[in-house]
């Protein structure tokens, strides 16, 4: 099977749970020998892609080099795992991570000043006065880059040997709709997350647009819990039938560190909220919270990851509340510092207000810590013996907070269930039900299921 693949984030270069989900996804895939390629948008110079044996990156401005230093077990598990060759078509793309109209203009504005002060310098420094055009031609606006990137993709798709499109969330949906009308072939539509998710009822009517056209154009549409399959049937009048819940997971064995508490730190508790500070993922919540646990256990102190728009509202709220000297905020963290976080961790809360499905309680609980969790989350229908909370209701948040802290008896019950939970949560999983979708869609395809019921081979018959 051989699928083309459109996403907007992959590690290491992610700003949040997507970029997790598809490095997971696509290995588990690559596993079980499904090809893919795997097309990913950056501005020319920030591409950064990683041969391999059974998938293979296109990066949008096509420059391959080596990742990070920090990110030396994914290169080496890529290279034992994958061999293919890599083909890279050179596409540039300003698309962002959890992009907004707004955002992407003042990046767009920062790029091209910026590469005109580049072009200022090589012409005053060149001998021969040569004039350098500006690189760019990015989309005016949001909208008008998310279209040139799918007819981009068009390019690519026109060279690509494939068998199924498969694209994930609104971004990518037009470059997948146009790739399937071009060449006939399946898609499928993964939606990670909503418009409704991430805004709630300040939707950006444009983008809702995309996701529906996108959900309707697709052949089967993928989502990551049944509970987001609600909102796509309430909200978008999508058939049940025509949607597929794959949840997602985590990798245990990825887990191989082991973090010392420092002595100035072993007579304190930590609880630990990581993620985007945004409205979606409720910070507002963990903030008031806080103050209510920190009113009963002055010994708490509590820790806020991640980067978003809500951030200097949150401070300001901190300061208000006077808890500033118990509460602190680390900005964005990656690699290392996120396993070091979650390891150094007590109490990981994730109050969402709608969370699709919420990888980062999986990662916790990779590391044996207990989780407390929104009941309005996907990732509650996978792990049901983690505490859960109404993410409104911030005494009760409290109340379990205090009890995980209080009672180590009952936090070490809940972790030893959790463990044995993670064991069915595995990619390998998801990847079998994605090949199941594939296998329906390719014509002259079948499943066949040699000897257990939870391994897929697929046979086709035009091949």
């Amino acid at each position: 099977m051989r699928v083309l693949m459109f996403g907007w984030e992959f590690p290491p270069y992610k700003s949040g749970g997507l970029g997790t989900a598809c490095y997971g996804m696509t290995r588990a895939l690559a596993r079980k020998g499904t090809d893919i390629l795997f097309v990913l948008p950056h501005a020319s110079g920030e591409g950064r892609v990683r041969v391999g044996n059974r998938l293979s990156l296109c990066s949008a401005s096509g420059t391959l080099v080596e990742n990070s230093v920090s990110n030396v077990r994914l290169n080496e598990e890529v290279r034992e795992l994958w061999r293919e060759r890599l083909h890279i078509e050179h596409v540039d793309s300003l698309l962002f991570p959890y992009d907004t109209p707004e955002s992407y203009d003042e990046r767009r504005r920062e790029y091209e000043r910026l590469r005109a002060a580049e072009l200022r310098a090589e012409v005053s420094s060149s001998t021969r006065g040569t004039v350098l055009r500006l690189h760019g031609g990015y989309g005016p606006d949001l909208m008008g880059e998310v279209y040139r990137y799918g007819l981009a993709a068009a390019a690519i798709a026109r060279r690509a040997d494939f068998d199924v499109i498969h694209v994930h969330d609104w971004m990518t949906y037009p470059a997948g709709m146009l790739v399937k009308k071009l060449t006939g072939k399946p898609l499928v539509a993964h939606i990670h997350a909503l418009e409704h998710d991430r805004s709630g009822d300040n939707m950006n009517r444009a983008v809702a647009d995309i996701e529906r056209a996108g959900m309707e154009a697709a052949d089967r549409v993928v989502a990551v819990s049944h509970y987001t399959k609600r909102l796509v049937t309430e909200q978008y009048g999508i058939p049940e039938g025509k949607i597929e819940v794959v949840h997602n997971a985590v990798s245990r064995s990825e887990v191989d560190r082991v973090y010392a508490v420092p002595d100035r730190c072993r007579h304190e508790k930590r609880v630990l909220f990581m993620g985007r500070v945004t409205f979606q993922k409720g910070p507002d919540y963990f903030v008031e919270a806080a103050r209510l646990v920190l009113d009963r256990i002055p010994d708490t102190r509590f820790i806020m990851a991640g980067s978003g728009d809500m951030l200097s509202h949150m401070v300001r709220r901190v300061a208000q509340l006077r808890i500033g000297s118990r509460f602190h905020f680390t900005g964005f963290l990656k690699g290392e510092d996120v396993d070091r976080m979650y390891a150094l961790s007590d109490l990981y809360v994730m109050p969402s207000v709608s969370e699709p499905f919420g990888i980062a309680p999986l990662e916790a609980m990779a590391y044996d810590v207990p989780v407390l969790i929104s009941r309005q989350s996907g990732v509650a229908e996978v792990v049901r013996n983690a505490i859960k909370v109404d993410f409104w209701d911030i005494r009760e948040m409290a109340n379990k907070i205090c009890a995980m802290l209080t009672y180590p008896l009952l936090a070490a019950e809940v972790v030893k269930n959790c463990r044995e939970e993670l064991k069915n949560i595995r990619w390998e999983n998801a990847a079998d039900r994605l090949n199941a979708v594939y296998a329906q869609l390719v014509p002259g395809g079948e499943l066949i299921c040699p000897r257990s019921a939870s391994t897929f081979r697929f046979i086709s018959r035009t091949a």
